[in-house]
C-alpha cells in the first residue's frame, strides 16, 4: 500500500505549495505521492489509474516545475480523450501553476474556432492539453510546433484507442523530440497500451493504484446533477426532507468546510466542522458534541475524519465529489454500521460530473439519480410530520386544557378548521 505523503514532503516550490494551500487539499493521494516524486526525477511513467485518481495533479505539479517561464513556447503536452477532460485538465494545471508561471495552460479541441486558438498559441502558450485530432490539425497546418516539448502526457490512454485515436498519437508524439520525458496513464493495460509503452517510453516507472469495490449493501446510495452555485440550496432541502438525528457532510478543502459551517449556522441549522487545521483537543471536543447529539450534522474533509466511529450515522452527504474512488467508499462507509440501514446523497456539479462517472463505472454500485427536491415537496413533508405529531397528541389525550382557548375563539364567522389552519400557518413561517 502506498504511503500517502503531504505536500510539503514532496520537494516541490513554494510556489506550487502556496497554490496547493489555495486549493485546501490537506495531503497527496497515493498516486500523487509515488508519482510527483518519479516524473519530477525525469523518469517516464507507465500508470494504471482512473479519472478520480487524482492523477492530474500528480503528472500536473511536476509537470509545471518543469517549464521555463522565460521561453514562450510548447514544452509540455497533455493528450485526453474529449474535450471536457480536456477543459477539466487545463482547468485544474492553471490553478496549480498561477503562482508559477505567467502564461495559463491551453486547452485545444474541436468544436472551438481554430482562429481563436491559434491567436493563444501565437501568444506563447507553453502547457498544450488537447483533444489528438485537433492537435494533429494544428500540426498539418503547421500553427503548433512541439520542438521543445520536453515531457508528453498520455491521459487515458486506453480511452483514447478505443475512440481510434491511436494513429494520430503516434503521429502527434513523432513530432516531439525522441529525448522528451513520456508520461501514459490509462485505467486498463491492453496489449495497444502496452504497445504505446514499448514504442515511446525508455524503461518507464510503473504505477498501479489498486482501488477498493464498494461492499455495502445496507447504503442507499443516490445522487444530483446541479450547477455548484445551487449545492447550498439543494442540501438544505435535503436536510429539511431527511431530518436526519446525525449526518456526516464532506468537502475537499478547509475552506468549504469552514464556508458550510458557517452558512449552515447562519439558517439555524446544529452543525460543526473539523479540518487539518484545528488542533487534536478542538476536534475531540467537536466529535464528543457530535456523538451526544448536540450537533446533528459534522461537516469534515477526508484527512480530518479518519478514525470516526460513530455507529449511527443516518445519511452521509458529498457535498464536493471526491478526489478519488477510494475516499468515496470510505466516505459513505460512515453510514450503515452496525447493522444499521444508511444513505448516502452525492452532490455533482458540473465540472464534478466527469469524475462521478468513473466512480460509479469503477465502484459498480447502484448509485440512483434523484431529481432535485421542489419547496413544495419540502412543505409537504413537514406538514404530514407536524400532522403525524398533532395525530399522536390526540390520541394521547394531551390537548384537552388547551380545548376552551379554542372554543372561545369559535365564533359564528370562525370555525374550528380556521383557528387550526391560522395555527398550522404561524408554525410553518417559523420553520
Amino acid at each position: 500500500m502506498i504511503k500517502k505523503l503531504k505536500f510539503n514532503e514532496l520537494g516541490l516550490s513554494k510556489e506550487i505549495l502556496k497554490a496547493v494551500a489555495d486549493m485546501g487539499f490537506e495531503e497527496a493521494s497515493p498516486i500523487q505521492s509515488e508519482a510527483i516524486p518519479i516524473i519530477a526525477q525525469g523518469t517516464d511513467v507507465l500508470g494504471q489509474a482512473m479519472t478520480g485518481s487524482g492523477k492530474t495533479a500528480a503528472f500536473g505539479i511536476p509537470l509545471i516545475e518543469k517549464i521555463d517561464p522565460k521561453l514562450r513556447a510548447p514544452q509540455a503536452l497533455v493528450l485526453c480523450p474529449t474535450r471536457e477532460l480536456a477543459i477539466q485538465v487545463a482547468g485544474e494545471i492553471n490553478k496549480l501553476s498561477k503562482y508559477a508561471l505567467e502564461l495559463p495552460a491551453l486547452p485545444i479541441y474541436g468544436g472551438q474556432p481554430i482562429e481563436r486558438q491559434i491567436h493563444a498559441i501565437r501568444k506563447g502558450a507553453q502547457i498544450i492539453i488537447g483533444t489528438p485530432g485537433r492537435v494533429l490539425d494544428h500540426l498539418e497546418r503547421k500553427t503548433l510546433s512541439f520542438k521543445a516539448v520536453k515531457i508528453a502526457v498520455l491521459d487515458e490512454a486506453d480511452e483514447m484507442l478505443d475512440m481510434g485515436f491511436r494513429d494520430d498519437i503516434e503521429a502527434i508524439l513523432k513530432t516531439t523530440p525522441s529525448t522528451r520525458q513520456t508520461l501514459l496513464f490509462s485505467a486498463t493495460m491492453p496489449a495497444a497500451i502496452q504497445y504505446l509503452a514499448r514504442t515511446y517510453q525508455r524503461t518507464p516507472h510503473i504505477i498501479k493504484i489498486a482501488h477498493e469495490k464498494v461492499t455495502a449493501p445496507a447504503i442507499e446510495q443516490f445522487y444530483f446533477e446541479i450547477e455548484s452555485f445551487r449545492k447550498l440550496e439543494l442540501f438544505t432541502r435535503l436536510i429539511d426532507l431527511h431530518n436526519p438525528k446525525l449526518a456526516i457532510v464532506f468537502c475537499n478543502t478547509k475552506r468549504r468546510v469552514d464556508d458550510l459551517v458557517t452558512e449552515l449556522r447562519s439558517r439555524g441549522y446544529a452543525v460543526d466542522g473539523i479540518h487539518g487545521d484545528l488542533t487534536q483537543q478542538k476536534r475531540n471536543k467537536v466529535m464528543d458534541r457530535f456523538r451526544k447529539g448536540d450537533v446533528d450534522i459534522l461537516i469534515a474533509t477526508d484527512v480530518a475524519a479518519r478514525g470516526i466511529d460513530v455507529s449511527n450515522v443516518e445519511i452521509v452527504f458529498n457535498f464536493d465529489i471526491p478526489q478519488d474512488e477510494e475516499a468515496y467508499v470510505h466516505r459513505i462507509g460512515r453510514t450503515g454500521r452496525a447493522g444499521k440501514s444508511g444513505k448516502a446523497f452525492s452532490l455533482v456539479g458540473g465540472s464534478e460530473q466527469y469524475r462521478f462517472r468513473d466512480i460509479k463505472r469503477y465502484t459498480r454500485a447502484v448509485i440512483t439519480r434523484l431529481p432535485i427536491p421542489s419547496f413544495q415537496d419540502v412543505e409537504e413533508v413537514k406538514i404530514n410530520k407536524l400532522l403525524d405529531v398533532i395525530k399522536k397528541v390526540i390520541d394521547e389525550r394531551q390537548s384537552e386544557s388547551y380545548a376552551k382557548i379554542v372554543n372561545n375563539l369559535v365564533k359564528d364567522d370562525v370555525t374550528v378548521v380556521d383557528v387550526a389552519a391560522a395555527l398550522l400557518k404561524m408554525y410553518m413561517r417559523k420553520k
